[in-house]
């Protein structure tokens, strides 16, 4: 009998404790039922701008202050940081974004955003949180609510990161730069989730290595000489120009770049000329370019600036009117640390169901700013993954010939709220119980 209970014991200490007590499933259904859904349509309701989520930004001071985290606002901007210490052990920072998009909603929820916004140029915009940063937010919440009733179960600190401006991939730069990882712990982990409307309700995933692409908004400025549209050739015509740079601008990922090497220039934005007879003297493009690795992205740049260049030199344009190409906004890959998300998948599949983790597939080139919280020179592990938002039974009337789902960004847009917050917020707990579990 002795001999079988320390066998016993020594395969618990070698299993490890639970990540969640049984309870942790429907503890976190009511809070939802009582909390956390009113608290994601508040946020729905009431979305705000990158760099302009001030009142986001204050209701999520208070909501980790009441959880009992020591709060502090204004970082990188409206980011907030709250810090949940529990004795000894490693510091693990969780990360939420929490900025709206420019877009107008139409998806006909009855709690659709109706807001309105000034924007950093002036301009007023209608503002949807298109993306799903409500859900991050709202689970950052229940996942506080939670780590906080469950003391007994992990040791360390936690940074609960509500960062500004993913969508203009600046934010986690701004934090970093305010002292992100000098005023508060410097953390062992990090981790973060994006609610995925290409992903089943109910499902995880995430990668071993690349989560998501590389991304920068590039600007070309193109500069011509203006002239009457019935006399064109006293004139240089941008548009005519920046169309011809367009077109070959496709050439560079059909032709210059190695076919097993994935890449996208797109080109979002075409504005010039006020009138149909009149030729303008400028035309402005905005681009965002994508690439899955460094190399590829470099490559990709100076190709831009070199196309552009040089397709206004063939059509006559002096030297010292050849087109500006500025990159205004980047961010680089977003790699999962290998060991870690190894370790967290393996996690995750205990203690959510083995049926919850399916295979990491990339359907698109999206990219995350997370990545600036894990670049190699800062030394800080970092695992993301996505969390279901679509019901599987949109996706098989989708392919029965309805409507499809829409994508992210979409005035469409919308996920099923109460299987994505509580599955982000099982996870995010569960992560933190296994990275912070209490030394035997």
């Amino acid at each position: 009998m002795k001999r079988l209970l320390l066998a016993a014991a020594a395969a618990a200490i070698m299993a490890g404790p639970a990540a969640a007590d049984p309870a942790l499933k429907s503890a976190i259904k009511a809070d939802y039922d009582a909390y956390l859904g009113p608290l994601f349509t508040h946020f729905h309701q009431t979305p705000e701008l990158s760099y302009l989520e001030t009142e986001t930004a204050k209701r999520m001071a208070a909501e980790l202050k009441k959880a009992g985290a020591t709060v502090t606002t204004g970082v990188g901007g409206t980011g907030v940081v709250g810090v949940m210490k529990n004795g000894e052990g490693p510091v693990l920072l969780l990360r939420a974004d929490m900025d709206g998009l420019p877009v107008e909603e139409k998806s006909g929820l009855p709690y659709a955003s109706k807001v309105t916004q000034k924007g950093l140029d002036g301009q007023v915009y209608p503002v949807m949180h298109a993306c799903g940063h409500d859900t991050h937010i709202t689970s950052m919440v229940g996942t506080a609510r939670r780590l906080a009733a469950m003391k007994d179960k992990w040791k360390g600190t936690v940074l609960f990161v509500v960062q500004p401006a993913e969508e203009r991939v600046g934010g986690a730069k701004a934090m970093l730069a305010d002292g992100l990882y000098t005023r508060f712990p410097k953390p062992d982990y990090a981790v973060a989730f994006h609610v995925a409307a290409n992903l089943p309700s109910g499902k995880i995933s995430a990668s071993e290595g690349l989560q998501y692409s590389s991304a920068d908004s590039v600007d070309i400025t193109v500069h011509g000489v203006g002239a009457h549209g019935a006399a064109p050739h006293a004139g240089k015509d941008p548009i005519y120009i920046a169309s011809a740079i367009v077109v070959a601008l496709q050439s560079i990922v059909s032709r210059e770049v190695g076919p097993l090497s994935p890449a996208v220039i797109t080109v979002g934005a075409f504005h010039a000329g006020h009138k149909h007879n009149i030729i303008s003297d400028r035309a402005d493009l905005q681009l965002t370019v994508r690439a899955n690795d460094e190399a590829t992205r470099a490559q990709l740049i100076a190709a831009i600036e070199r196309v552009a260049k040089n397709v206004a030199r063939a059509n006559g344009v002096a030297e010292d009117r050849l087109p500006d190409v500025k990159t205004s906004e980047g961010t680089p890959t977003t790699i999962n640390d290998t060991a870690l998300a190894r370790r967290m998948n393996a996690a995750l599949a205990r203690d959510l169901g083995p049926d919850v983790m399916i295979p990491f597939r990339q359907e698109n080139m999206g990219a995350e700013d997370f990545a600036f919280f894990v670049q190699p020179d800062l030394k800080v592990p970092g695992y993301y993954f996505g969390v279901g938002g679509t019901p599987q039974a949109a996706f098989d009337a989708a392919k029965a010939g309805g409507p499809p789902v829409p994508s992210h960004h979409s005035p469409l847009f919308k996920i099923a709220p109460e299987p994505a917050v509580t599955l982000g917020t099982e996870a995010m707990v569960s992560a933190t119980l296994e990275l912070l579990k209490p030394r035997s």
